[in-house]
């Protein structure tokens, strides 16, 4: 069965850096992220996304990185409840994810829109 190859513009996904920054509202007791998502580091067709700051604990910032990956269709089928690990090994891709807590609200918020 061949894969499904997986283009930004005519280069396939072939990595995805996840890096993702949490902040803790400790009067609410929420927490917030924001990420930048890189497809392809360091090769010519590198491409960075930017997921704004958002509500979300734990992983939440790899379930919002499938739904980014699917609008701008870097993925297929990305309502399939599978998780960001799970396509990315079906499609042969290496995805290299971290996340940083206890960062101040105005780097969380930073982080999702710089340019």
């Amino acid at each position: 069965m061949k894969k499904q190859i997986k283009r930004i513009g005519r280069h396939k996904v072939q990595t995805v850096d996840v890096h993702a920054k949490e902040w803790f509202d400790r009067v609410n007791g929420n927490s917030y992220f924001s990420c930048q998502v890189t497809i392809n580091y360091g090769l010519p067709s590198q491409k960075v996304l930017r997921i704004p700051f958002q509500y979300g604990y734990s992983n939440s910032f790899e379930w919002a990185c499938v739904t980014e990956l699917g609008w701008n269709k870097l993925i297929k089928d990305s309502r399939s409840h599978k998780s960001l690990w799970g396509h990315c090994q079906d499609s042969g891709i290496v995805l290299r994810s971290q996340k940083d807590i206890g960062c101040l609200k105005r780097e969380v918020i930073a982080w999702g829109t710089e340019s």
